[in-house]
């Protein structure tokens, strides 16, 4: 009986009806009807204690002059006196509002309620303007609920009008106990309701109480009208039933019973937000049917919902055959193109907007902010900004989001602390998605200590989005001692960490090389009585191909499928990373037919990682043929082809496509130039990569970093520039690091020249000591000049602070078994392959093959070197593809580290004596042998 009594206090339906005791109560039985009109006269019994019996009527009485003249609560009441003694003239309902404007303007709100419900014929719009006014002058809204059980309390009976207004300030107050004993008293009383009065019961329980019994008032109805329909699909979409609603949708068009413009907006809505592309057709078919494709709320509707159904083309369709278009039909396509990434349509579309004398709003500019910064175009969105600005428009919470988030990829702090110093100016961080994109910001920027400020800041508005941003970033910096301790305090606060929390930490973990710490948090996880989820398993997988830990990804997938969790997109793109990072053509295959049966291929993120994973596995051709299928191809696409067809040395190809891009107008960013420098480096291309160079700032206003001047070095060197290379290095904006001197040094290996080697190579010691690779370079250069004192200087250098030469080793993949051959191991078909490689050689002597003993850094006598070079693992790997594989299946080997020139000549043999093609991956780059040739010319 405790939980009853506030609700006691304010309503007694009946003087004679006991309290309900709190139960959840379904509507099984209801049998619904009319109510009584209440007596006008009541409001004389009803009204306030004063006395008028002195007062006497003028004949002159006007009433909008006499209002003119009330200036206290007192003369309120004396105006409302002389209006109940003139009964039969004060009926008008504009009296009637000004009378009650007066009481709530001096704060006598229980005469206004009061004779808001008894005092004149209501409307169902009214009672809404009505609250603002009560509210906006220091009144609660709760207190109307408490005056109308005043009034029932003392025997006044309402109408179905005033019944129907009381739940929906039920529905909107939560308050379950009143409506549930006006429907109770109904039931009782046996009174028939209106339609109007039914839909309100059914928003009352949908609201508070379960969307069960809000349905079963509606199967209990007798006559469903056009408005109960479409009142019990609405609550049913916005409890998210959509397959309810759509199956109450279909029985409302057996009855003959017509939607409204809004009910099926919602339901268009609906098939956006669940992909339901053939129920949204068949709205639309709906829609042409009852000739409703007029109406602009519907018409927006449908081209958001094939917008966001990935079909364009028909939101373009629906968008023209518009006989009108308002704002929001601009915004709608607009946002359509941009969202899709087809960014130079968008602001097309934006100049027939203007052209139409429509002019843009807030929400025009923000579409395009968020398409440019969901598509990488994250300079355009800098630009995008100050252009709204000086139209006229202040960036709102929404645009702030967008711009941070461009910021954030661009990594330009300091224009990102400018925008935290607007957020504050104008209050926008009330925004829990921008306060968390500073967040978000400031981890990225390795500043944790202004991060940690602006949660701080957030005192009572930390929610578990904030706490998870805080925790996730602390957690992919490898703090996870801080991240552990954020998480321990959110839980103090009396928030507890959901699965997006722990997914962070799985992520963290596993992307820093703790995989099976990772693999440890599932499990904390299933403890904690939730189920991990595609997201959790993912962010294990991911993390550990981010890593590089390709094997282990591999592993943890294998453990996921025997979870029962079904992989997304993410999961699929992160496989074929592991595919690409190892090679595994044909386990990548099977994951692209994995693709194709469950839909996966559609997204481009994992279309883009198929062509990464053909790229890397040695099948260009498929590459280049998944690329073709691609309808929105974006920028990610272009630079992942490019720098595919750039590691195989197919340099005029490369030049080619960045062409082709730029006739598609795509916009190449950094990425997309170090990938054409690659190819211009790889294949000896100085004059192209000078103008692409050159380009960068001058056309695109690309400031070319380390990594575009490593390239540039890199191929002048490779070139024989080596005299132009020192100089471009001495004039270098920046200092030059381990990249340049590394560039510089390859070149010397090539080219012979000792002197600059030896000056990169004391360079390369000093920034990377433990960097075995670039002693093996000296070694190599000074075994060539069979300078074999400094060889053994060098082999004493490694010794005394430690290095070790890393183990080569080189793989091939035969009937889905990995063969490895290790430098210092034996292969089980050893004899077999020697065999056939010395009478392979022998064929290859007869075509003009040379061993290069210069290979050999071992002072030894050439015949003892010839030998040491039969032993170099590709040499293996690629003989025992021959000897196993069939005649006409390519040759695909794996190799650590960069081939040696003796190997390299030596598979141009190989191919052109067995004809075959040869495919091989070194540590820097693809090699196709075929026909005695290969595919970088010798510039390597």
């Amino acid at each position: 009986m405790d939980r009853v009594a506030p609700f006691q206090r304010y309503f007694t339906l009946s003087q004679s009806q006991n309290p309900i005791k709190p139960k959840k109560v379904s509507p099984a039985s209801v049998a619904l009807g009319p109510a009584l009109i209440s007596p006008a006269t009541q409001l004389f019994n009803l009204s306030l204690s004063y006395s008028w019996s002195h007062l006497s009527i003028s004949p002159a009485f006007h009433f909008s002059d006499d209002l003119k003249e009330v200036n206290s609560l007192e003369s309120v009441k004396v105006l409302h006196a002389r209006l109940l003694k003139m009964s039969n003239s004060w009926s008008s309902d504009s009296m009637t509002k000004s009378l009650i404007s007066s009481y709530v303007k001096f704060n006598d709100f229980r005469a206004a309620t009061t004779i808001f419900f008894v005092g004149f014929a209501r409307n169902y719009v009214f009672w809404s303007s009505f609250l603002d006014e009560l509210q906006s002058c220091g009144g609660q809204t709760r207190r109307v609920l408490e005056v109308f059980g005043e009034l029932c309390g003392k025997g006044v009976v309402f109408d179905s009008k005033v019944l129907t207004l009381v739940l929906k300030m039920c529905a909107s107050l939560m308050d379950p106990w009143l409506g549930l004993q006006i429907h109770a008293d109904l039931v009782k009383k046996g009174f028939d309701l209106d339609v109007h009065l039914k839909c309100a019961l059914m928003n009352f329980y949908g609201r508070c109480w379960d969307l069960e019994s809000a349905n079963q008032v509606f199967n209990e109805m007798v006559e469903k009208k056009e408005l109960a329909w479409n009142e019990v699909i609405m609550l049913n979409l916005r409890n998210e039933r959509w397959e309810k609603a759509m199956a109450l949708f279909r029985g409302m068009q057996f009855s003959c019973a017509k939607a409204y413009a809004s009910t099926v907006a919602k339901l268009l809505h609906c098939c956006s937000k669940v992909g339901a592309l053939e129920e949204g057709k068949q709205i639309h078919g709906y829609v042409l049917k009852i000739a409703l494709q007029s109406d602009l709320l519907v018409s927006n509707s449908l081209i958001n919902m094939y917008s966001r159904n990935n079909r364009l083309e028909l939101a373009r369709r629906v968008f023209g055959l518009m006989q009108d278009h308002n704002l929001s039909s601009w915004n709608s396509i607009i946002s359509a193109y941009a969202t899709h990434g087809y960014l130079n349509d968008a602001w097309n579309l934006l100049k027939e907007m203007e052209s139409s004398d429509v002019k843009h709003d807030i929400i025009t500019w923000n579409c395009l902010l968020s398409g440019h910064a969901l598509h990488g175009s994250h300079k355009a969105v800098v630009k995008i900004l100050r252009r709204m600005q000086v139209v006229g428009f202040r960036p709102n919470s929404s645009s702030i989001t967008s711009v941070l988030q461009a910021v954030i990829e661009l990594g330009i702090l300091k224009f990102g602390r400018e925008i935290h110093g607007y957020v504050i100016r104008n209050e926008l961080d009330y925004d829990a998605y921008v306060v968390t994109s500073l967040l978000d910001l400031y981890v990225k920027h390795n500043d944790l200590g202004k991060t940690q400020a602006v949660f701080s800041c957030m005192k009572n508005k930390r929610n578990i989005v904030a706490w998870n941003t805080l925790i996730s970033g602390y957690s992919f910096k490898g703090l996870f001692d801080d991240a552990r301790k954020l998480m321990n305090e959110m839980e103090e606060e009396g928030i507890t960490p959901d699965l997006v929390t722990w997914n962070s930490l799985i992520s963290g973990y596993s992307m820093w090389g703790q995989g099976d710490e990772a693999l440890g948090l599932i499990h904390q996880v299933k403890s904690s009585g939730m189920s991990p989820n595609v997201v959790s398993w993912t962010a294990l997988v991911s993390g550990s191909s981010q890593n590089g830990s390709y094997r282990k990804s591999l592993e943890f997938f294998s453990q996921m499928q025997r979870e029962g969790i079904r992989p997304n997109s993410v999961t699929i793109s992160s496989l074929l990373r592991n595919c690409g990072g190892l090679s595994l053509l044909q386990k990548g295959k099977e994951i692209h037919s994995f693709s194709i049966k469950n839909g996966f291929i559609e997204d481009v993120f994992v279309a883009t990682a198929l062509i990464d994973m053909y790229c890397k596995s040695g099948n260009l051709k498929a590459a280049y043929e998944v690329f073709e299928r691609i309808e929105n191809k974006t920028l990610a696409t272009w630079n992942c082809l490019i720098m595919g067809f750039a590691i195989y040395g197919l340099g005029k190809e490369v030049v080619s496509l960045f062409e082709q891009m730029l006739g598609a107008d795509i916009i190449p960013d950094a990425i997309t130039f170090t990938a054409v420098l690659s190819g211009c480096k790889n294949s000896g291309l100085v004059n192209e990569g000078w103008k692409y160079f050159d380009s960068m700032s001058s056309d695109y206003g690309i400031m070319p970093t380390i990594e575009h001047y490593s390239c540039m070095l890199d191929l002048l060197g490779r070139a024989g520039y080596l005299d132009e290379a020192w100089d471009f290095m001495q004039s270098m904006p920046l200092k030059p690091d381990a990249t340049i001197w590394g560039a510089l040094l390859g070149s010397c290996r090539i080219h012979k020249n000792i002197q600059l080697a030896e000056i990169a190579s004391k360079k390369l010691f000093k920034l990377e000591p433990y960097n075995s690779a670039n002693y093996v370079l000296m070694l190599n250069l000074y075994a060539m000049f069979d300078r074999w004192g400094d060889v053994e200087r060098i082999k004493d250098l490694m010794s005394d602070i430690g290095v070790k030469n890393g183990q080569v080793w080189s793989w091939i993949e035969i009937d889905q078994i990995i063969h490895v051959f290790c430098a210092g191991e034996n292969h089980p078909d050893e004899g077999e392959i020697y065999y056939e490689l010395y009478h392979l050689v022998s064929e290859m002597k007869k075509l003009g093959y040379k061993p290069d003993v210069k290979c050999v850094y071992q002072n030894i006598d050439d015949s003892e070197k010839e030998k040491v070079l039969l032993s170099h693992t590709e040499k293996l790997a690629i003989t025992y593809g021959l000897i196993k594989s069939r005649s006409i299946t390519p040759i695909r080997v794996i190799k650590n580290s960069r081939i040696c020139p003796d190997c390299h000549t030596a598979a141009k043999h190989m191919s052109l004596v067995k004809n075959r093609e040869i495919f091989l991956r070194d540590g820097s780059r693809f090699h196709h042998f075929s026909e005695g040739k290969c595919s970088c010319n010798d510039c390597w």
